[in-house]
């Protein structure tokens, strides 16, 4: 008898992703699985019962889950859903485990093997499992979208006979997936791109993209990336030189978008309410990294507020979610990618080779215990959430002070010669 994996439907309200495919369904089936998907777990993606049911998979109710070997998901499991599930069933999901220990114990006395999707390392073979990648690419791409919606004005130059429209003045902060593909989804729209990181490596993709690169390129900068490639948390010192750099740049743009994230900390504030307020009415920030915390001084999880001076400040929720047809599609694949690493062709079942990079990066918990080494202690001593970086330090003053003035006279000069083209790439 072969094995089962279950595709649930996403039990919270506001998750219309799905973790499987038509397509992954049916290389599922090949593999030698049998596929339940519960009824209407794609009707949120576009994706009927019939499609799954033509590709293979049974169309059935969330108590199948109990029978299932493996439970592919989107959003990590709830303590009513891990009731639901065998004892040794590897669920695999976007856990979200940073500043919830206790969720993740209870995966761990639910029996579950979990693997955390969030945490697949980002080398060459699990390139295709790279859900972040695969999510924040169309996370960047909406976000874009968004915020045209929302600045009712056109964001290319038009020359038209009545006279000139200007081009829209696009800032993104934070070019890892999603902001680079904000920025070319803000230059297909033909607006003026400006992007701004911590890391050196990013400049010449943000140029090769027809966007203007500025930071504070000094020898923190040059330092300032990961093993991983992700970007480091950078000194209360640089952090003053790069606000400084970029607050008289906020107020003269018409569209920001933040996306800075650091893995396992809140996210980082990068810009302040006096920000906001120097920016022109109708302006229109988008904070991607809202769940986390927020970039953006003022930004509300799930909200679109309008300042006191007309400046929209767009906090969406799961903005994957928001193109839920294509983001589940990119998702199913992610999953597929990574369980077919963990099965037997021969016998066609499930095989979790436990020293492999991939199983030992993303596991978080196996045989009743957390397993991962960022959360071993769960069970004991529930981690404390770091707190956030505080938007005094992220960020500098946008009012106008005499001796801010002096030095902004100062600071862009600077700044120029460092990012300038003929003193090369970082």
């Amino acid at each position: 008898m072969g094995q089962t994996v279950f595709i649930p439907r996403e039990v919270d309200a506001n998750e219309p992703r799905v973790a499987a495919s038509p397509e992954t369904v049916k290389r599922l089936a090949g593999l030698g699985f049998e596929v339940i998907v519960e009824k209407g777990a794609g009707l949120g993606s576009r994706i009927t019962d019939q499609d799954f049911a033509a590709a293979g998979g049974t169309i059935g109710t969330a108590g199948d889950a109990r029978k299932a070997d493996v439970v592919l998901k989107v959003r990590r499991p709830t303590d009513d859903e891990l009731k639901g599930y065998k004892s040794g069933a590897a669920v695999i999901a976007i856990m979200d485990p940073y500043g919830n220990d206790a969720a993740v114990a209870a995966m761990a006395k639910a029996g579950i093997t979990a693997f955390s999707m969030e945490f697949m390392p980002r080398i060459t073979r699990a390139q295709v499992m790279d859900v972040l990648s695969s999510q924040a690419n169309l996370a960047g791409y909406q976000a874009v979208v968004d915020a045209a919606a929302e600045y009712d004005r056109a964001l290319p130059m038009m020359m038209t006979a009545a006279g000139t429209v200007p081009a829209a003045k696009a800032f993104i902060m934070g070019v890892g997936v999603a902001g680079l593909q904000a920025i070319a989804t803000a230059r297909r729209l033909g607006a003026v791109v400006t992007a701004t990181d911590v890391r050196p490596a990013v400049k010449e993709q943000v140029q090769s993209l027809g966007a203007k690169f500025m930071a504070v390129e000094d020898e923190e900068f040059k330092a300032a990336e990961t093993a991983g490639g992700y970007a480091k948390e950078m000194s209360k010192e640089y952090q003053a030189k790069q606000a400084a750099l970029t607050a008289e740049h906020i107020a003269k743009q018409d569209i920001v978008i933040t996306t800075a994230l650091i893995p396992g900390r809140p996210a980082p504030k990068l810009v302040s309410a006096a920000m906001v307020a120097s920016m022109k009415p109708g302006s229109v920030i988008v904070d991607l990294a809202v769940e986390r915390g927020g970039n953006v001084e003022g930004a509300v999880p799930g909200k679109v507020l309008t300042t006191d001076n007309g400046v929209k400040i767009v906090g969406h929720l799961n903005v994957p979610g928001r193109v839920a047809a294509s983001a589940s599609l990119l998702y199913a694949k992610n999953l597929y990618a990574f369980l077919e690493t963990m099965v037997d062709k021969a016998t066609k079942t499930l095989a979790i080779k436990r020293d492999d990079e991939l199983v030992k990066a993303t596991m978080l918990t196996d045989a009743g215990k957390v397993v991962h080494p960022n959360f071993a202690k769960a069970t004991e001593a529930p981690r404390t959430e770091p707190a956030a970086i505080p938007v005094s330090t992220m960020v500098a003053d946008a009012s106008p002070k005499p001796a801010a003035k002096k030095a902004a006279t100062k600071k862009p000069a600077a700044a120029k010669s460092l990012s300038s083209k003929s003193k090369g790439t970082a």
